[in-house]
């Protein structure tokens, strides 16, 4: 039985005040139980084509032709107060940015409450011990203290849970996942994979898995769809795809993937440098309410010059809070951080951003952290205009020559690409020359 049935869809963004297609003529169908994945580089227009299906584009889109049929209805042109009654019920979306699409003056057991309370009769206990199986069901730990926590009290990862727990609640008929993994660690990830499969198995929900990891579709999608530049470049069953791929592309996300070491290899040796930063004896607590979180406890390390020190650890164990105490956006319970010889732990707000020189920061949410008001230019630029005494011409060309660094290609992909909003915030880190750079990736 078909689930979804877009046929003929075309999509277009303004910028500028002039419209520009993105998305040709997309055509395809998701089966009852089945997973497709939609896998493509940032701007392929993959997430696009996922919001088109339930009706949230961006302001600045619009869809100029297709049609869209769910469960046999064509859904189209139905208002968003119409499709509201699907969402969550019907349809569901895992969004990509879960830093913006949880209410913050909510809780979170709020918010994953509210969805059974507009499409269940259920008492107020049933429904908070349902809430609570979810949150447990998507592996957060400590799911009552969760639930009376607020968005900001959560890593990313954990708020990427919490979406999940929401989508998954009314077990609907498709589920659309926009990188529902992408800032989990790998063992929550696959939970949250199995679960996916478990809801296929169990209830017929059909899954549209928006992803940039072939390896992660290949694993688990029934069919692939590989996105470029708008269009549909090679489409078919997962086997066929990876073992006998028909498009140039195609063949070449594969042999990239071939490329990829299969084991671990020491790093290069260096000779010992004087460290860049020293890390001693960092504790942080947070209150809970009545409880407190230890996310750090009596922390040291030191990161030399020239070399890559990596933070692992699962959502929610104190990596960016870590990176934070670093930067000075949070204060220590105890202990002592150095940067360049500096003791970053007790400095005036002057010298405070006189270290941002020496010490930059790449998010690991880029929507939440770049300003929406501004160019991509002015963003990278702000640096250079608060440190450097350059001219415009110079910080112009400083701009374009970072950019095209960390974002080679069309210019105007960046300005669709959920993916590349990232881009920019590493460009920024990038542009004064800091010394230390900390990237916050997630997992």
């Amino acid at each position: 039985m078909t689930v979804l049935s877009v046929e003929d869809l075309r999509i277009s963004y303004r910028s500028r005040g002039e419209w520009r297609e993105v998305v040709h003529n997309i055509s395809f169908s998701i089966q009852r139980g089945e997973m497709l994945a939609f896998v493509g580089e940032s701007g392929s227009g993959k997430t696009t084509t996922a919001q088109a299906i339930i009706g949230q584009l961006a302001d600045n889109a619009r869809r100029d032709a297709g049609r869209i049929v769910l469960n046999g209805e064509v859904i189209s042109d139905w208002s968003d107060k119409r499709l509201n009654r699907l969402r969550g019920v019907s349809i569901s979306l895992v969004p990509q940015d879960p830093g913006n699409s949880l209410n913050p003056v909510k809780t979170i057991g709020q918010q994953v409450e509210e969805i059974l309370r507009l499409h269940q009769s259920l008492s107020a206990a049933e429904r908070r011990q349902q809430v609570l199986n979810l949150l447990a069901k998507v592996g957060l730990s400590h799911p009552e203290q969760r639930f009376d926590q607020y968005p900001h009290q959560l890593s990313g990862g954990m708020k990427q849970r919490v979406l999940i727990a929401i989508a998954i609640a009314l077990q609907p008929d498709l589920i659309i996942a926009d990188e529902p993994t992408s800032a989990l660690d790998v063992t929550v990830q696959k939970r949250i994979l199995d679960l996916l499969d478990i809801l296929r198995r169990e209830s017929g929900t059909a899954v549209l898995f928006v992803t940039h990891d072939l390896a992660l579709a290949a694993e688990r999608a029934d069919r692939i769809m590989v996105f470029r530049q708008g269009e549909i470049q090679e489409q078919g069953a997962t086997e066929t795809i990876v073992q006998r791929p028909q498009h140039p592309y195609t063949r070449q996300l594969l042999h990239d993937l071939q490329d990829a070491p299969l084991g671990l290899t020491a790093a290069r040796h260096r000779p010992l440098a004087t460290p860049a930063i020293r890390v001693e004896g960092i504790s942080k607590r947070f209150s809970l309410g009545k409880q407190a979180l230890q996310a750090l406890d009596s922390v040291s390390f030191e990161v030399r010059r020239g070399s890559t020190h990596a933070l692992v650890g699962e959502s929610g164990s104190g990596k960016t809070t870590l990176a934070r105490i670093l930067l000075g956006f949070e204060r220590a319970d105890a202990g002592q951080v150095t940067i360049d010889g500096i003791d970053a732990g007790h400095l005036s707000r002057e010298a405070q951003r006189q270290l941002r020189r020496k010490i930059q920061f790449v998010y690991q949410n880029p929507f939440a952290s770049l300003d929406q008001r501004q160019t991509l230019f002015a963003i990278i630029e702000e640096p250079l205009k608060n440190f450097e005494r350059l001219s415009a011409a110079t910080r112009r060309q400083r701009v374009e020559s970072v950019a095209a660094r960390v974002a080679p290609g069309p210019r105007a992909a960046v300005a669709y690409a959920a993916g590349a909003f990232r881009r920019p915030a590493a460009a920024g880190g990038d542009c004064p020359g800091a010394d230390p750079r900390a990237g916050d990736t997630g997992p």
